[in-house]
């Protein structure tokens, strides 16, 4: 088996096992639709054996900064339309991520200009991207009480359902990296005494009831969840995250889910740990707060039986042709970092691919129309 090997899932044949992992770009409309160099974006990756798309809002009170994408409203599934569309008919197949901000966000960050709210009112340290440009001093989240709680779970459900509509493959519900559900598992942003905090069982509450409302509405088959155990990304304490995680996979794993999505960790090796748990496909990410992943990282992950797949992140921004690349191990473009946030299609949608000269063997760069 290596990373070029077809996989089959009950959701998808996959042509190989090299996902692309989901990354905020923040190339979308003021009102979150996401633009025409999008589309061309992702159809430039569609050889990827599965394309996870950046984080997507299902609703604006979930909103984690401005020019993120969202998936709320008519014009948004029309809009993403276009973009299933093109990777589609570049033989790609692609799910969104749904990703919703809860502590993180800003009203002047956000279309609706709503407050942002998580579990507890505790701090997020993060500056976030404003509408009218720039970022701001992060301001105390309030407390999701439980009419917001229940309006977050339904705004996931009808998020999925959009998601469908938009022509996407399926859903992963973001439930790594200081994101909402998240911030209902993690030691330090989840103080409450209620149902929803304290033990194991009541802090795994919220994800669990995001997960089944998401396969309820789109089927279990199309629903997929990523996780970050132990993940010290803006600032998130889990000082022992075994014990909830090892609880949550055993409940997830008897859902049915269409796949795992799972960020290792140098302080808890979360694939070693979990994967006896779970039964179905995984995605594995080897490279979060640690060295890109690279074809030999993702292909070990592979050969000790931690994974099915590996998703790729970095790589995938300045090598469309990632999969060529690896196939042939060609050298990788590196990143123009100044650009990894903008407006445009500079330093997102205009890295070269990598193609054999029609005129002899040596290979050449070429620009990507």
């Amino acid at each position: 088996m290596t990373l070029l090997t077809e996989y089959r899932t009950p959701l998808l044949t996959l042509p190989n096992r090299i996902v692309m992992s989901p990354m905020t770009r923040l190339r979308s409309e003021p009102d979150g639709s996401p633009t025409t160099d999008v589309a061309d974006y992702y159809a430039q990756r569609a050889a990827a054996g599965l394309i996870v798309t950046e984080g997507i809002w299902p609703h604006s009170s979930g909103q984690s900064e401005a020019w993120a994408p969202g998936i709320q409203t008519e014009k948004h599934v029309q809009a993403w339309r276009r973009v299933t569309d093109a990777v589609h008919a570049a033989g790609g197949r692609i799910v969104a991520q749904l990703m919703h901000g809860g502590r993180k966000g800003h009203p002047l960050g956000r279309i609706d200009g709503s407050m942002p709210a998580g579990p507890s009112a505790v701090l997020d340290e993060d500056w976030v991207h404003l509408i009218a440009g720039g970022k701001a001093e992060p301001i105390v989240p309030e407390v999701m009480d439980h009419a917001a709680i229940a309006a977050a779970i339904e705004h996931h459900a009808s998020a999925a359902h959009n998601a469908i509509a938009a022509g996407f493959d399926g859903v992963e519900i973001h439930g790594a990296n200081s994101y909402l559900s998240h911030q209902f598992l993690a030691d330090n942003t989840n103080l409450r005494t209620d149902e929803f905090g304290g033990s194991l069982e009541n802090r795994m509450r919220l994800p669990l009831a995001i997960v089944d409302a998401v396969a309820g509405a789109i089927g279990a088959h199309r629903t997929a969840i990523r996780l970050s155990p132990g993940n010290p990304q803006f600032n998130m304490v889990e000082a022992d995250p075994g014990p909830l995680y090892r609880e949550l996979v055993t409940e997830l794993d008897r859902r049915g889910l269409a796949y795992l999505h799972l960020i290792d960790n140098d302080d808890y090796p979360a694939l070693a740990d979990l994967r006896p748990r779970w039964h179905g496909t995984l995605v594995a990410n080897v490279g979060e707060n640690r060295e890109p992943t690279s074809a030999a990282s993702a292909t070990a992950a592979l050969e000790r039986g931690h994974a099915d797949l590996v998703s790729f992140g970095r790589a995938f921004i300045s090598n469309p042709d990632l999969v060529h690349r690896i196939t042939h191990d060609l050298p990788l473009a590196d990143i123009r970092e100044h650009l990894l946030y903008g407006r445009t299609a500079e330093g997102y949608s205009d890295y070269p691919r990598w193609e054999a000269s029609e005129t002899d063997t040596r290979q050449r760069v070429v620009g990507v129309s």
